[in-house]
């Protein structure tokens, strides 16, 4: 069977129509990958650690509670890692496997931990996430917040002119947003109402003329900022510098899936589930893996019950193994399965695609000029053009001088990264909305 190309620079045009579209409701869902972004030359205290190196660090630290006897708690992460299996072993799935044993142990023993033993568990848990995500500590130094691509992403969210607002789904827990949208004077509503100690309120979030005017962030996983008033079950927001560590709502386990309205996370994955129901809707993903099942669920469901509304996903599939970069979207991939499946959601992936359910490759229709190579830059990058005589690829000089050199229009879609997605809208408000070539 012939392989099927996608030339990029068609599906950039339509994604830049979309995001100028002031009739389109626009949403994003962005996941820890998003996070990990910094600008050139930005310091590396923005980004945050990724989900695999986060769970590494808390593995290690929690290893290190009991010294110089038994470590009753690294034996029960070992336990738990075999229950979980290594691939579905991560901070999250541990937390939450934590909190359960917690609610359902009584006076027994679980992994070789009493309750007490898994509440001290849950609480350095919580108190590592907290110490390693806490990079909101450094926005009085110079010039962080301006290095922020968060920062970047907020004007441009404040610069689009369009009817309905922004909404913004997120599974991170850090602060990287709302300092971003903070710093550039970007109303947004969370969730929260009150001023002394604002409480989640499931009732505003599930009414979509609720503050109107206003960008919407949800932070579906929990945040630093949240924690659990068990005297009057409600969630509340503070500074995480006045929550104890026991008490801070991240993946919140057993209360995501409580059938309690009060509760942030089932309200959270409805707004995303109406969202998504509603005509005329986009959402770009940016960051997400896919890891969570019954979010992935909440976007499927959604989807089936909606002509018109579409995902499209920026998926950053690239790794390293063995010093190759190699790219997990592949014919055979669970995402190219659900895309597959479900023809209202696009995956871009860094070398490959898939768009109406067929898989395919990114490759350029005619090759570039010195002109058309400058606006292309911002969204892909071309290979280098094969040297026909030696047969070795061979690094093209921006002047695209030819000669012996193949041109073989094939590159790197570049904007699953979310520092490059951002530039690519930056560069749409300084472009005043013209057409990238």
């Amino acid at each position: 069977m012939d392989e099927i190309y996608y030339n990029p620079q068609e599906y950039v045009r339509q994604l830049q129509s979309l995001l100028i579209s002031d009739k389109k409701k626009i949403g994003f869902l962005f996941g820890a990958g998003t996070s990990l972004a910094i600008k050139n030359g930005a310091s590396d205290k923005s980004k945050v650690p990724a989900i695999k190196e986060l769970t590494k660090c808390i593995v290690d630290e929690i290893s290190k509670i009991v010294e110089g006897q038994e470590n009753k708690y690294k034996i029960a992460l070992d336990s738990i890692k075999v229950e979980l299996t290594e691939e579905k072993f991560n901070i999250e799935s541990i937390l939450s496997n934590v909190i359960q044993k917690k609610e359902i142990i009584g006076e027994g023993e679980l992994n070789g931990l009493k309750k007490c033993e898994f509440e001290e568990l849950e609480k350095q848990i919580k108190k590592t996430i907290k110490e390693k995500v806490s990079i909101y500590k450094y926005k009085d130094e110079d010039n962080f917040l301006d290095n922020l691509v968060h920062t970047d992403f907020a004007e441009w969210v404040g610069r689009a002119d369009r009817k309905n607002p922004i909404e913004i789904f997120t599974t991170n827990y850090d602060f990287l947003f709302e300092m971003g949208l903070e710093y550039k004077n970007i109303p947004y509503y969370d969730g929260f109402v009150g001023g002394f100690e604002p409480f989640f309120d499931a009732l505003s979030v599930e009414n979509p003329k609720f503050s109107p005017h206003c960008t919407k962030l949800w932070k579906i996983h929990g945040s630093l900022g949240w924690a659990f008033d068990k005297s009057r079950e409600r969630v509340l927001r503070k500074s995480p510098d006045d929550i104890d560590d026991k008490d801070i709502l991240v993946y919140p386990s057993i209360l995501k899936y409580s059938e309690a309205k009060k509760f942030p996370y089932i309200s959270l994955t409805d707004r995303l589930s109406n969202f998504l129901k509603q005509d005329d809707t986009v959402l770009f993903v940016c960051g997400y893996s896919f890891g969570d099942a019954h979010i992935n669920e909440v976007i499927l469901s959604a989807l089936k019950t909606n002509t018109t509304s579409h995902v499209f996903v920026l998926y950053y599939d690239e790794y390293t193994e063995e010093n190759n970069k190699k790219y997990s979207l592949q014919k055979d991939s669970k995402l190219s399965k659900i895309a597959k499946e479900t023809k209202k959601i696009s995956v871009y992936g860094m070398r490959n695609v898939v768009v109406g359910g067929v898989f395919g490759y990114w490759k350029l229709k005619n090759e570039p000029d010195k002109e058309d190579t400058i606006n292309i830059n911002l969204y892909f990058d071309e290979d280098a053009a094969i040297d026909e005589k030696a047969n070795v690829a061979k690094v093209e000089e921006i002047s695209n001088k030819k000669g012996n050199e193949n041109w073989t229009g094939k590159g790197c879609f570049i904007l699953p990264d979310f520092a490059k997605f951002v530039n690519f809208l930056s560069k749409m408000i300084i472009y005043n909305n013209e057409d990238l070539k």
